[in-house]
């Protein structure tokens, strides 16, 4: 039986304080660790994700064309998948001329709020083709399975 996922723009409300925390400490990270040209020192992205169910796992697959590895930051916590990053326009060269800027680049989270009960440590994320993959698989449901426990009788039972 799946359970359901639902997604949340940003941060859910209920885990404001400690994942807005959180998220300053990914920033404070990605600032301390990221060489100046991957650096992004205004400005605002929301790439786009899909969060899809299968029956072993739940999977977010998240839009980061052009940014590189270390420039993401993934933190689950709770029932709350984060994901930070920075994404920084490319070099330019001397005087360029724009004629169409659809493009976003700056800071960015998002968060997901799944439910469920997921193995954390076994979770993986990739990298490929411009799209971050994030697995994070089910732990087996054990709530409503029968077990049969044996009976033993008073003089088998050991000291």
């Amino acid at each position: 039986m799946m359970a359901a996922v639902a997604q949340f723009s940003f941060v859910p409300s209920a885990e404001t304080r400690e994942l807005a925390g959180d998220l300053q400490d990914l920033f404070a990270d990605l600032a301390a660790t990221l060489p100046s040209d991957q650096r992004v020192y205004s400005g605002e992205c929301q790439p786009a994700l899909d969060v899809l169910e299968t029956q072993t796992s739940v999977e977010v697959i998240v839009d980061v064309a052009g940014v590189p590895a270390e420039a993401l930051r993934i933190l689950f916590r709770g029932e709350t998948l984060l994901i930070a990053g920075e994404k920084a326009p490319g070099p330019l060269t001397a005087d360029p001329t724009f004629h169409l800027v659809e493009r976003e680049f700056g800071r960015f989270a998002r968060a997901v709020r799944l439910t469920g009960a997921f193995d954390v440590a076994r979770a993986q994320a990739s990298l490929s083709s411009g799209e971050l993959t994030i697995v994070l698989p089910r732990l087996v449901e054990r709530r409503g399975t029968s077990h049969v426990i044996a009976i033993t009788s008073g003089a088998d039972r050991r000291p």
